[in-house]
Parts: C-alpha cells; sequence; structure tokens
C-alpha cells in the first residue's frame, strides 16, 4: 500500500511517501540534486513499488525547498537535517521497523556521507557526487576518459587532420589534464568522512556517467587509502553511462543490489 505523509524538520513540513510492506528493514532514498522523491522520469516510485511488493517497506521524501516541501532549499550541504528528520519520521509510520538502508545517488549520496545520520545501518550510494567546479570544463578525471576513448576511434584522427576538431579547446582540455593533481576541499571532506565512518557501504558506480568518473578517480587517491583500507566500502562498476539507471539492465542492477543490501542480517 502506498501512503502520503508529513514531517517536520526544524518547523518545516516535509511531504513524504511510503510503500509499505511487512518487513522489519526498510529502505531510506535520499533524493540528489533537486529532484522530487518520485525520481527521474518516477523511477524512484517504480523502484519503491518493487522493493515493497518483495516485502520491505519504502520511505521517500522531498527535502526542504523542493517539490511539495516547505523552507529553504540549501541543497547537499544543510540536508543532514532532513534525513535525520525523514528516519524519525519512517521509523515512527513503520513502528516494527529494525534496520535502516540507505539509497542516495550523485549528491545525496554525498549527503549520507557527510552527514553520518544515526539509524542507518548501511547504505548503497552510486554515482558520488565529488566534484567541485572551478571553470565549466569536466574534471580532469573525465577528460581524460572522455580522450582516450575517443583517440581509439580512428576518426577522431581524421576530424583532426581536416580541421574539424576545435583546437582552442582540444588544448584547454590538454591544459587541465596536465595541471598538478590535488584533491578538493570537497574530495578532502569524503575521505575523512568515509575514513572515519562505520557504515558499510555498496557503492555502484556507472563507467560512463562523468560523475562516476570523478569519483572514482578520486577513491584510487591517496586521500581515500585509509577509506579503502576499513573494508567498509564494496565497490561496483557497471558498463553503462546513465547516471539514473535508466535503462532495463541498469534498473535491475539498482534493484538486486537494494535486495541483497536489505537481505543482509
Amino acid at each position: 500500500m502506498r501512503r502520503f505523509l508529513t514531517f517536520t524538520c526544524l518547523g518545516d513540513r516535509l511531504a513524504a511517501t511510503l510503500d509499505d510492506a511487512p518487513g522489519t528493514t526498510g529502505l531510506l532514498v535520499v533524493s540528489g540534486g533537486n529532484e522530487v522523491r518520485s525520481g527521474a522520469h518516477r523511477g524512484m516510485a517504480r523502484l519503491a513499488a518493487d522493493i515493497a511488493q518483495a516485502g520491505y517497506p519504502v520511505f521517500r521524501f522531498d527535502r526542504r525547498g523542493v517539490g511539495d516541501s516547505d523552507g529553504e532549499n540549501g541543497g547537499f550541504e544543510t540536508s543532514g537535517d532532513d534525513i535525520a528528520a525523514a528516519i524519525a519520521a519512517f521509523r515512527s509510520a513503520c513502528p516494527t521497523l529494525r534496520r535502516i538502508i540507505s539509497f542516495g545517488n550523485c549528491d545525496a549520496a554525498t549527503s549520507l556521507l557527510l552527514h553520518r545520520p544515526d539509524g542507518v545501518d548501511a547504505m548503497v550510494l552510486s554515482n558520488i557526487w565529488a566534484i567541485e567546479a572551478v571553470d565549466d570544463m569536466p574534471p580532469p578525471a573525465a577528460i581524460k576518459a572522455r580522450y582516450l576513448e575517443r583517440l581509439k576511434d580512428p576518426k577522431t584522427w581524421l576530424r583532426l587532420v581536416s580541421g574539424a576538431i576545435d583546437l582552442k579547446k582540444l588544448a584547454s582540455g590538454l591544459a587541465k589534464l596536465i595541471r598538478p593533481a590535488q584533491a578538493s576541499t570537497l574530495e578532502l571532506r569524503l575521505a575523512n568522512a568515509m575514513a572515519n565512518g562505520s557504515c558499510p557501504a555498496h557503492i555502484l558506480l556507472s563507467r560512463g556517467d562523468m560523475t562516476a568518473i570523478a569519483f572514482a578517480d578520486a577513491w584510487q587517491g591517496e586521500a581515500f587509502a585509509k577509506a579503502r583500507q576499513s573494508g567498509l566500502y564494496r565497490v561496483t562498476t557497471l558498463d553503462s553511462a546513465s547516471h539514473s539507471f535508466a535503462s532495463d539492465a541498469d534498473y535491475a542492477v539498482l534493484k538486486s543490489t537494494l535486495l541483497e543490501s536489505l537481505g543482509g542480517a
């Protein structure tokens, strides 16, 4: 059964949807960006229905200033209170809950890592946002991945010789690649939060997604060494360029990963 309800966060009324089920482990979906709780193309509404049908209740909500919720939208940086209030509302609506698994994509994953909300037993995090833009160029890891892929195509060399490729733009991209690699402030904050966290997480990364490429590159850096060695994080890479699990194959991987986490002891 799908129910619509509201709860409060620091005096603001927030809108939520509960797909009820008898299980004592539930899924809390945290939306990324300014996405409403139904998700892109109602993807999260579909996911909630499927997970609930498997026996696990699912709670989705609009954070302050997004969708049907009141208040001011402060982005992922200020969403810690929203997540904490949602956890309390989820437990109130489903008093038999013993465990909560939280799912977040993009900066929702970043929110869960940075804010480390109490009451979450495990997480599934996808395409984690770790980009701190300083110009209008993509992050170096994404530029590198794109150039390497294009250089494998003979048509790229023909376009270069014929002048079809913008050499100024190419030079700008290459210049960014040869700058000294330094972890951004956001990357360092994520690395510290993950190194000092205690909540296990299964990380899903789409191989061709710019956001995922940037995080994957940062994850292999020295800043994340302690997090990698902690044993808390399992990383799975999907052969996909989708940021939001749009294809049936990507959706199936996301669903199975969530069901695996929900069914864990």
